[in-house]
């Protein structure tokens, strides 16, 4: 199950999520939501609910590069997502300066690529590694300026929430 905060067209929502097979299970502010998941390729999907079809497109914001739009019944929907225990590990962010800072996975995904290599000396928000998770591929950013003593992934491999991808110092 992952949980996550958005801020969809302004508004903030608590989501959580838990995919099985093509089902995915999704609660909304309370609202619960079974759907059919079928991927057409290209950021677009099918969800089916009962005998609703709803065509979907996610695709990363133009303006935004940390945020996503979601295209629904013709309309577009800037979302900005956020995880809650990532928010919790970035209140202590100051404590990065003085020893090592860890880059944790945000939830079970797949690692896509890995962008430096252990020794390389990084500035703060370069890119270490990709993982991709619900079809999204999301960049992980070195949090502080310093030289990237580990790195706990390889391309392929799969990642649960919280597991440490890469470590900077």
């Amino acid at each position: 199950m992952i949980k996550l905060k958005a801020e969809v067209a302004g508004k903030n929502h608590q989501i959580s999520i838990q995919r099985r097979e093509a089902v995915v299970l999704a609660e909304v502010d309370g609202r619960r939501y079974r759907l059919e998941l079928r991927d057409m390729g290209d950021s677009e999907y099918l969800l089916i609910d009962g005998n609703t079809v709803y065509n979907c497109r996610v695709e990363n914001s133009r303006n935004h590069p940390d945020d996503i739009e979601v295209s629904l019944r013709g309309i577009n929907y800037p979302v900005k997502i956020t995880d809650p225990k990532r928010l919790r590990s970035a209140q202590g962010g100051a404590e990065h300066d003085k020893g090592a800072a860890r880059i944790l996975a945000q939830m079970p995904g797949k690692v896509v690529r890995v962008l430096v290599e252990a020794g390389a000396e990084v500035e703060t928000g370069a890119g270490i590694l990709v993982v991709e998770a619900m079809k999204m591929q999301n960049e992980m950013k070195a949090p502080k300026a310093g030289r990237v003593v580990s790195i706990h992934a390889q391309v392929g491999s799969t990642v649960n929430a919280g597991d440490i991808l890469a470590v900077i110092e």
